[in-house]
């Protein structure tokens, strides 16, 4: 309460714009829309399909005699009549219920390719005309001749059987078109029924009125004897863009209201299309086939006809969900982090908001949608990636947070200099190898040879390198160097790497307080150890910890970029980590006190990430550690691009054999490690189960299009508000990527941008392992190869293969759905372009791959960039 009541002033100001900021954005998303012309008389007629939420007549379920009563009382305050389509299945009871309520009936049979269902259309018809005093007029069919299921011959026939037989005129409908080409039709029926809906005619909403004049006109012109009923005329309120036409509420709100007006200064017989929506139909035609009624399914009118209407009639329950949703956690935050300037907790808060947001709409448009089964289990599956991927988005938003406005860092590690106390400890240096090149490890011993340090002993533990022109150089090498170090041969030895760095510990000095650990390549300064072991003086530190580092990255592109993606996690993950006692434990210029590391169990030979899992084992004991951004040491990159994948595998591969055997800490109730620390490694972790999620997409991508295109029955595109979240969270990541580089990591734009789609050629290397790593366990350790040869074009080719044919595979995905739905459906367009982006992982692995295989050579070095000091990296 004391915290509340100190709040800063300028933290009250963030809290209270953001909560007005999210009602404004809401209103003004929200802004609602005047029709001209509103309407405050009876409606002549709308076509009545009684058909509920669960009710389908493709499945055989049909409204009881009951449900048409009720829909009845629904309509009959508003209506002159109605219009049936159907002569069987129950619907016959509707013209009986209608004159119950006053109303009069346009009665109707389908007919269709079934010459068998279509005898027993007509002779229902035929009793419910001569039973019901109320039905003026029959249908006999509804756009036959425009589905083309009957020749027209056919279809006069059946309109001449039904005319001997009742004694009310008779007619069928088709669209305007189909009059104009069979005038013949036109002389067999006693009237002219015609469907207008300028949106299936790409007509934008404020040219539909013309439209609609224009049509009819045509047709009276040409059959001035015949009186014209419009059958079907409306907008629907949701579906796809077609054209200029866009299906809305406001615009079908805008052309209900117009229309009425229209019709009733020209005395138009008339029936809008229609009552209810209508949920089954959505199988048959997405999303508009269902969405044409002037009610909902649930039966409540959707817009009034006057006054003002709005898109979202409940926006404002769901803006108060979508603040009140987020108002805890941005309270908590603006009460937690004083340590950040007010941009900083205004930008992070809004970022919660949007979210939030974000998340409101998606379920209110995933629980109305009217979906059918597999859609809503699709779906359902969507709005979980869709959580994931927010939930990576406000991770990154908060490391820029911090990295842009902290105003003060609370653990900031400096080197130690001039330390006159005499601390030296003892440190013994173990450095594994396994089948590297020898004059490669020669130079690192050499640069461990001029350290500065006065009390260390080094320890080379190569383990199964069967050649001996291999290892045996670094025998004698060693023996050169001195008695300080040690040159171990393992031929045939368990564990991998973890395994010689046990062995290592077993050999290490006794009097040895700490052990640090380089990899074969690195080539460390010589103020390395006397600028990092003065830190054990605290006995909670348990490691000590600086960057991987670079050289020899200037002589080519590839090297260049990935040296640069590597820099990300050390300047600026790290430091965000570290400010939590939560940095990830690495295998090279790490240093570790002794004791604590054979009281923790050594090095875990299960899994193929000891660094990281020993890092957590030791947070897990309480102790401390200490990171310093400062480069100490300097290694080579992968060569190859396969190298670099090899390595990525093996790190997301590794975390999920951590999170496999250590899960339960990370859970509310494990004690061990502290919230901070828990956030770090489940955040840490998170981006590559969404890159696992990614990779699920795109294969559901794939999928998802093929039955677009050859089931479009059971399948339908999903809704756009699944998939604009989904592409700005993409974009979000490249812009806050970008911004953080700017802020932390000294280099140029196009450096900036090739980390980038280093990182992303990543993707489905880190996807894969994780998913391999769900569902196996004990893979091999496999070394990042060094100093390789360039490989062949077509080994560049090679390395990205599994990306290469992803790639095509959403390319030819989207093509075939532009191609085959788009036309003017937007909606296909939108989903084409998801698909697309989805790809650019895979092409940005093609472009690396073959970035990889250009060979170095003097004008590449001359145009490369000098790299800063301190340069980090990642290995």
């Amino acid at each position: 309460m004391r915290k509340i009541l100190t709040m800063r002033g300028s933290a009250w100001a963030v809290l209270v714009l953001l909560v007005l900021g999210n009602i404004g954005a809401w209103a003004f998303s929200n802004r609602p829309a005047m029709p001209e012309r509103p309407w405050s008389g009876t409606i002549a007629g709308v076509a009545f399909n009684p058909y509920k939420v669960g009710q389908d007549p493709t499945e055989g379920k049909h409204p009881s005699r009951q449900d048409i009563a009720g829909d009845l009382d629904v309509v009959a305050p508003y209506v002159l009549s109605v219009r049936t389509y159907s002569a069987l299945d129950g619907l016959e009871a509707i013209p009986e219920l209608a004159a119950q309520r006053g109303l009069l009936a346009t009665a109707g049979a389908w007919i269709s390719q079934d010459l068998g269902a279509n005898e027993q259309q007509i002779n229902a018809l035929v009793r419910i005309a001569r039973r019901n005093d109320n039905v003026k007029r029959v249908m006999v069919g509804n756009e036959v001749m425009y589905r083309g299921d009957l020749e027209v011959e056919q279809l006069i026939d059946y309109v001449q059987r039904v005319k001997r037989q009742v004694d009310v005129p008779v007619s069928t409908a088709e669209p305007p078109y189909v009059w104009h080409e069979h005038p013949e039709l036109a002389e067999a029926v006693d009237f002219i029924t015609i469907h207008l809906l300028p949106y299936w005619e790409k007509v934008p909403i404020e040219q539909a009125m013309d439209q609609i004049l224009t049509e009819y006109n045509r047709i009276k012109t040409a059959y001035p004897d015949k009186h014209i009923l419009i059958g079907e005329v409306g907008w629907p309120s949701d579906g796809p863009y077609r054209g200029g036409a866009e299906a809305s509420l406001v615009n079908q709100a805008t052309f209900i209201r117009s229309f009425l007006n229209l019709a009733g200064e020209q005395r138009w017989d008339f029936y809008i299309m229609e009552a209810f929506d209508q949920p089954w139909k959505r199988v048959l035609g997405g999303p508009v086939e269902a969405n044409w009624g002037i009610w909902n399914a649930d039966r409540q009118l959707k817009f009034p006809m006057d006054g003002s209407v709005w898109e979202v009639p409940g926006w404002p329950v769901l803006c108060a969900i979508a603040t009140a949703l987020a108002f805890l956690p941005i309270f908590w935050f603006v009460l937690r982090r004083d340590d950040l300037k007010p941009a900083g907790q205004f930008f992070y808060g809004a970022l919660i908001q949007t979210v939030a947001s974000a998340l409101v709409w998606t379920w209110t448009e995933a629980v109305t949608a009217g979906m059918g089964p597999l859609s809503t289990i699709v779906f359902a599956l969507l709005l979980t990636a869709q959580i994931i991927l927010l939930a990576v988005m406000l991770i990154d938003g908060l490391e820029l947070t911090e990295v842009v406005w902290t105003q003060n860092w609370k653990r900031r590690f400096e080197p130690i200099r001039g330390d006159s106390s005499g601390y030296a400890p003892k440190v013994s240096i173990h450095v594994p190898c396994y089948n590297e090149p020898a004059h490669m490890v020669i130079e690192t011993l050499d640069a461990l040879a001029r350290m500065t340090y006065p009390n260390f002993e080094v320890l080379v533990i190569d383990n199964n390198t069967r050649d001996e022109a291999v290892w045996k150089p670094l025998e004698e090498h060693c023996r050169k160097l001195g008695a300080n170090f040690r040159f171990f041969h393992l031929p045939k030895w368990p564990g991998y790497k973890a395994g010689a760095l046990n062995f290592g510990i077993a050999m290490t000095a006794p009097d040895a307080e700490v052990i640090a650990v380089i990899d074969s390549d690195y080539q460390v300064r010589p103020d390395w150890l006397s600028a990092t072991v003065p830190y054990f003086r605290n006995p909670k530190v348990a490691f000590v910890q600086s960057p991987q580092d670079y050289r020899e990255w200037n002589d080519h592109p590839f090297h260049r970029m990935i040296n640069w993606e590597y820099q990300g996690f050390f300047k600026i993950g790290m430091i965000q980590r570290n400010e939590r006692n939560a940095i990830i434990q690495h295998g090279t210029m790490t240093l570790i006190r002794t004791q604590v590391l054979k009281d923790v169990g050594w090095w875990a030979e299960w899994c193929i990430c000891e660094d990281a899992e020993l890092g957590l084992r030791l947070f897990e004991q309480g102790y401390e550690s200490v990171y310093m951004p400062d480069s100490f040491g300097q290694g080579l990159v992968p060569d190859s691009f396969a190298g670099y994948k090899t390595q990525r595998f093996r790190w997301a591969y590794g975390a999920v054999q951590i999170i496999k055997r250590h899960w339960r800490e990370f859970l509310p109730g494990g004690k061990r490690l502290t919230f901070g620390q828990k956030y770090h490694f489940v955040t840490g972790w998170l981006p590559w189960f969404a890159d696992a999620a990614h990779m699920a997409f795109v294969i559901g991508g794939v999928f998802w299009s093929a039955g677009l295109l050859l089931l479009p029955r059971y399948f339908e595109l999903p809704p756009t508000v699944f998939l604009f979240p989904t592409l700005s969270v993409f974009f979000f990541k490249v812009i806050c990527g970008l911004w953080l580089y700017e802020a932390r990591v000294q280099c140029s734009l196009l450096d900036k941008i090739s980390a980038a789609v280093a990182g992303m050629a990543l993707t489905h290397t880190v996807g894969r392992a994780v998913w391999q790593g769900l569902f196996t366990q004990g893979r091999p350790f496999v070394r990042t190869p060094k100093c390789e040869n360039q490989p062949a074009l077509i080994q560049g080719f090679l390395n990205a293969k599994e990306e290469v044919y992803l790639m095509l595979g959403l390319w030819i995905a989207a093509a075939a759905v532009a191609w085959r739905i788009g036309g003017d459906n937007r909606d296909a367009y939108i989903w084409s372009l998801m698909l697309v982006v989805q790809s650019l992982p895979y092409i940005a692995a093609l472009v690396v791959s073959c970035l990889n295989v250009l060979p170095k050579g003097r004008d590449a070095a001359d145009d490369a960039l000098p790299a800063p000091a301190g340069a980090g990296g990642n290995d």
